[in-house]
């Protein structure tokens, strides 16, 4: 089947007059009090951008070759401001994947001309903005593609290679045409005002140079990232991975750097046990607790069922950076792990432009005054908070209860002095868990209300705190809340995560022959379910005093442990109930304790604290006068989603 090509159409500037004036009203001789400018236009030839390379050194010698490791900058820019005395800002984006893996949905990779200059940089950003007068600067982190060192990642390596970056870009660290050479380049076009923006890892890297409080970044946009990188390995002691970070640096790194990092390979294995122990190499790589330095403002993009990098990443970064008054602005969708540009690709686009134009070019574009959060409801249907999570959300605390089967309990502000009794089953995960809600399965408790008179909204982040005794000597816990009641979603545990890509093509700013800014289109991608998961964290039994250090069990004693639950924004709908599950091993989304251990909850001493929009007023209206979910049960097995496929080790994505 042929592909069918659609190109965007872009304006062209209709008179030598017309390019004369814009030019104008962006240099700074205008000065007789000219209109200010809401919005950056293609007014530079993209045929004729200069593209050239550079190699900045960070000041540190990763790899112990005795020499400062230096990283490769490739940059593509306008030719015209430069030659009109004119200074510009820069988007960068600072990767460990141009050359490995790829990046975005068609996996592109950086490609170079005789000269060694990029011919084809990866993604549309350079395409669309640099005739708009920005800059765009793709960085290899140091270890892979072009650059000396060794991934670390997320470490000091990683997050020099990209503020080196900022630095040389701000005059304050030297660089240099070739990888070893002596001949010095400067950055004599820029005017320094930088913001860094990716998905997954990169997002994570502008996290991370963001919280070094390095001047002259002056907005971030992470899509997907990390916040910290113990996170994205293990749960409170529950290790998420069947390997640690030495593997995924090995999977980055260039061919050469593997033959030279063996020493950070063994560095990142020592730092990192598999007993989900908090190590120096995990405060190296936590840029939450840094987040009173970040200067830069920050528009954060994630998935709410991205099962690759979680939402965990985002509630403690978020929550961070507002005790530290922090401009912001985020996106949240119901996808997996995937990019707005594949999600909400048209309106992203237009958003990401007002967003730079505002921060990088001081544009008053009015984007600062537009509500704080868009937050996808439904596929496609979108809509907005003021500020997030909203100001009327408070948190209340949910009380499980004994209910008329064993295992099939309510939920309410009612405390009960039952005890529930489920085994760890090592394979089920939180799909059979759901789907035998109303069935007094022997792998987990279940805990329900009655259906919603109204809708109830959960914004924000949950956390469940368990009393229990294991028969065991380890145990590890998942929590999970469930809205239960049939609805259409997005299919994230699709291999797609959400969406469907397509074979028609749009086009984000003008092509060469060797970058092509003409992209696959994508759609949802839905599925019909019963039930659907609204947020889920875990925990080792075994980490109850304290959540960075395990210790053995001693079977039939009692303990209490709080499992913090991703961050959400989700309504559950009125005639929908709402469920708190308790179980064990959460299969391929946490790895199995050593024993199988059977729990027995005191529900005295279990609760849930969730914040609800109106919080705890909100929650008694919704669930007065209705029936328990004890007395009125839906037909078992209900349908969700399938079970997510096997989860990543790269935060990357799985396309």
């Amino acid at each position: 089947m042929p592909i069918r090509m659609r190109f965007t159409i872009w304006r062209p500037l209709a008179t030598a007059a017309t390019s004369a004036l814009i030019a104008t009203l962006l240099t700074p001789a205008a000065t007789a009090h000219p209109a200010t400018p809401r919005q950056s236009e293609p007014v530079h030839s993209y045929d004729d951008a200069i593209r050239e390379a550079v190699w900045v050194d960070t000041g540190y010698d990763g790899d112990g070759d005795g020499e400062n490791d230096r990283v490769a900058v490739d940059i593509v820019r306008p030719r015209e401001p430069a030659q009109q005395g004119r200074k510009i800002p820069v988007i960068m984006d600072a990767s460990p994947y141009y050359s490995c893996c790829g990046r975005g949905n068609e996996s592109q990779k950086k490609t170079y001309d005789a000269d060694g200059d990029v011919d084809g940089m990866p993604l549309y950003y350079d395409n669309y903005f640099v005739p708009r007068g920005y800059a765009f600067v793709g960085v290899d982190l140091a270890g892979t593609n072009r650059s000396d060192g060794c991934v670390d990642v997320g470490g000091r390596s990683d997050v020099r290679s990209a503020k080196a970056v900022v630095d040389w870009l701000n005059g304050r660290a030297k660089a240099y045409t070739t990888r070893t050479g002596g001949e010095r380049a400067k950055a004599t076009w820029t005017n320094g005002r930088t913001g860094m923006i990716g998905k997954s890892w990169d997002g994570t890297m502008a996290n991370g140079v963001a919280a070094t409080g390095v001047e002259g970044l002056e907005t971030i946009v992470p899509i997907a990232a990390i916040s910290s990188w113990y996170d994205y390995y293990f749960g409170q002691g529950a290790p998420l991975y069947g390997s640690g970070p030495d593997w995924l640096s090995d999977y980055v790194n260039s061919p050469d750097a593997r033959d030279r990092c063996d020493a950070v390979q063994q560095k990142l294995v020592d730092g990192a046990p598999r007993t989900g122990d908090w190590t120096r190499l995990w405060t190296e790589r936590d840029y939450v607790k840094a987040a009173r330095k970040v200067k830069a403002s920050v528009f954060l993009i994630h998935g709410m069922q991205d099962l690759n990098v979680r939402m965990q990443h985002v509630g403690q970064w978020w929550n961070a950076l507002a005790k530290n008054g922090v401009d912001r602005k985020i996106w949240l969708s119901q996808t997996g792990h995937v990019d707005p540009f594949d999600f909400r690709r048209a309106e992203w686009v237009d958003t990401l432009h007002r967003w730079f134009d505002h921060e990088l070019l001081g544009y008053d574009n009015g984007i600062d005054r537009e509500p704080m959060a868009d937050i996808e409801r439904r596929p496609e249907q979108w809509e907005t908070s003021k500020t997030w999570p909203p100001r009327s959300t408070a948190t209340t605390t949910l009380r499980p209860a004994d209910g008329a089967q064993p295992g099939v309990g309510t939920l309410g502000l009612r405390r009960d002095r039952g005890t529930e009794t489920f085994t760890d089953d090592p394979a089920l995960n939180e799909t059979d868990w759901a789907a035998h809600i109303d069935e007094p399965t022997p792998g987990k408790a279940g805990f329900i209300t009655g259906p919603l008179t109204r809708g109830l909204r959960l914004s924000g982040a949950s956390e469940v705190t368990v009393t229990a005794r294991s028969s065991t000597p380890t145990a590890h816990l998942s929590a999970v809340l469930v809205d239960l009641g049939p609805d259409t979603i997005r299919d994230y545990a699709d291999r797609g995560e959400g969406i469907t890509t397509l074979t028609d093509r749009t086009c984000w700013g003008p092509s060469t022959p060797g970058d092509n800014s003409c992209y696959q289109e994508t759609a949802a991608k839905t599925t019909d379910v019963d039930y659907t998961v609204v947020s889920r964290g875990w925990a080792d039994l075994g980490n109850h005093a304290s959540k960075w250090r395990g210790r053995p069990l001693t079977p039939g004693k009692a303990y209490t442990v709080t499992l913090d639950l991703a961050a959400t924004d989700h309504v559950v709908p009125a005639g929908h109930r709402l469920a708190l599950v308790v179980a064990g091993t959460d299969k391929d989304l946490i790895d199995p304790p050593a024993d199988t251990p059977t729990f027995t909850v005191d529900l005295f001493r279990t609760s849930a604290r969730v914040p609800f929009v109106g919080g705890t007023a909100a929650f008694a209206e919704a669930t007065a006068g209705t029936a328990t979910a004890a007395l009125a049960p839906a037909p078992a097995p209900l349908d969700g989603v399938t079970a997510p496929h096997t989860t990543h080790r790269v935060p990357k994505g799985a396309r």
